[in-house]
């Protein structure tokens, strides 16, 4: 990338305007409109950054704040950033702040390319576990609920649409370095999504507070799309007839129902237990 990359900015280079084009375009990425618009997101937060780059994602622009650094770890990471191609721009302390969601920063903000997978290029076998996630409307939900499936080594997270962008800032934190892990696909087309799911050999399975099979003792085992709904409908009607098998969660208590990631996480996490001993399933997705 040139000198640029690899030293650091002369103090002529140094941006010190919020109303500086890059870091106005910088600041839009907090709304989902220009997010898809300028086809990329933002990412703080050194860990998430490390996890980023240990994924290969692809990092466009980084600003960074030499006076915010503390200790090694921002200047090793922002290294990695120059070797892996990105712009490396250098802003002065208040306009970080501008960029940033953390009350105290650390110094660095990259941007990444928006993740685009499709159906047909997903490599999905028929033992494996997709999770289908029905117009979530809920950010923290979507990135633990995405989060969850990396740890179970599901194959991928299909978001139905209209729902809560998965690179919004809360979701892209509560994935804790998910995102860059499982393949997410986003459709609105349901006819085709669950015809290429049963044509993979996966069995259609949702959960329900009160229908179905209850731990899913069966239903759980093997290939499995497990359809999560919205936090407030449950499953969408136009959903609903492409369910082959229902699955249901014990509740006990005077609870009406679980919360979307917890019935979900608990419910992968059954399956993963149910699966544990299929010689043909993927041995890295079922370490104990």
């Amino acid at each position: 990338m040139g000198d640029r990359s690899t030293h650091a900015a002369t103090p002529e280079r140094v941006i010190t305007s919020r109303r500086n084009p890059r870091i106005v375009a910088v600041r839009k990425l907090d709304m989902r409109k220009y997010r898809w618009q300028q086809r990329r997101f933002r990412v703080e937060g050194l860990q998430l950054l490390h996890m980023a780059l240990d994924a290969g994602a692809r990092p466009l622009e980084v600003l960074y704040c030499r006076e915010q650094f503390t200790g090694s770890e921002a200047p090793a990471l922002l290294r990695r950033f120059a070797q892996a191609g990105a712009t490396l721009l250098e802003v002065s302390p208040e306009v970080m702040q501008s960029v940033c969601e953390r009350e105290i920063g650390q110094g660095l903000v990259a941007t990444f390319a928006l993740g685009e997978t499709t159906m047909r290029s997903l490599p999905i076998r028929a033992h494996d576990l997709v999770i289908v996630l029905d117009r979530l409307q809920d950010p923290g939900n979507m990135g633990t609920l995405i989060r969850t499936a990396d740890a179970v080594g599901a194959a991928a997270v299909v978001l139905i649409e209209p729902c809560v962008d998965p690179y919004e800032p809360k979701a892209v934190r509560g994935s804790m370095g998910s995102l860059f892990h499982v393949p997410l696909v986003m459709t609105a087309d349901l006819p085709r999504l669950f015809a290429w799911l049963t044509e993979q050999g996966l069995h259609i399975v949702g959960a329900d507070a009160h229908l179905g099979e209850l731990w899913g003792d069966t239903t759980l085992r093997n290939g499995v799309a497990l359809v999560l709904g919205n936090e407030a409908r449950g499953i969408s009607a136009d959903v609903r007839p492409y369910v082959q098998d229902w699955v249901r969660l014990p509740i006990v208590g005077k609870a009406e129902s679980l919360n979307v990631a917890v019935a979900g996480g608990v419910l992968m996490y059954t399956w993963l237990r149910r699966n544990s001993g299929n010689p043909s399933a993927n041995p890295t997705s079922l370490q104990s």
